[in-house]
């Protein structure tokens, strides 16, 4: 990506979140860097690799497809391919440029890939744990190619009395408050492909 263009996206972000608590920017990955997560044994046979997604943290863990039916598989970065680490390192690009706009302190990102195999959903839920406040933005980018929208899968998103929805479209960046912002993720028709992930105010 160029940095104009970076740069360009960057100040939309931020200037979005600090006017409605959250910011849509499309083509945050290009069509090449999509396809070469796509091509990743992850993505590909992610049903057989990647684990069911519990509700809670630690202890307060459990399962309920009743509340989420994603498959995730948290990314190391130490260990993570390039395809991944491309994105990671933009990431760390979004911290140092929210961090001097929007006078946040934001220190590292969580990133899992995640699977919605057809007809799951994830209900109406805040981000933020209640016994652990470290979670500042949450930021999802979406791999989905060719997507209409009577595939489904729109993240509904709750502001006050209104309710926002948004295509989980390839290249598409949605980044909210992870504090404020209640939402959840609508069944589709197809296998919905995403990274997702928080910005945090701690070294993972």
């Amino acid at each position: 990506m160029v940095n104009n263009e970076l740069t360009s996206q960057l100040n939309k972000l931020a200037d979005q979140i600090a006017e409605n608590g959250f910011a849509v920017i499309d083509d945050f990955l290009s069509n090449e860097e999509i396809d070469s997560i796509l091509a990743l044994q992850g993505f590909k046979n992610g049903l057989l690799q990647f684990k069911k997604a519990g509700i809670g943290k630690n202890q307060d863990k459990q399962i309920n497809e009743a509340i989420r039916g994603d498959y995730i598989q948290w990314i190391d970065p130490n260990n993570a391919e390039p395809p991944l680490l491309t994105y990671l390192d933009r990431l760390k690009q979004v911290i140092a440029f929210v961090n001097q706009s929007l006078f946040l302190s934001l220190k590292d990102c969580e990133v899992h890939q995640t699977i919605y195999p057809i007809g799951s959903f994830y209900k109406r839920h805040l981000d933020q744990f209640k016994k652990d406040d470290h979670r500042k933005l949450s930021v999802i980018c979406y791999l989905n190619k060719d997507w209409k929208e009577a595939d489904g899968g729109q993240l509904r998103m709750f502001i006050g009395h209104e309710s926002k929805d948004v295509l989980p479209l390839a290249g598409r960046l949605v980044c909210f408050r992870s504090d404020l912002l209640e939402h959840e993720v609508l069944p589709a028709t197809r296998e919905r492909l995403s990274l997702t992930g928080w910005l945090i105010d701690k070294i993972g």
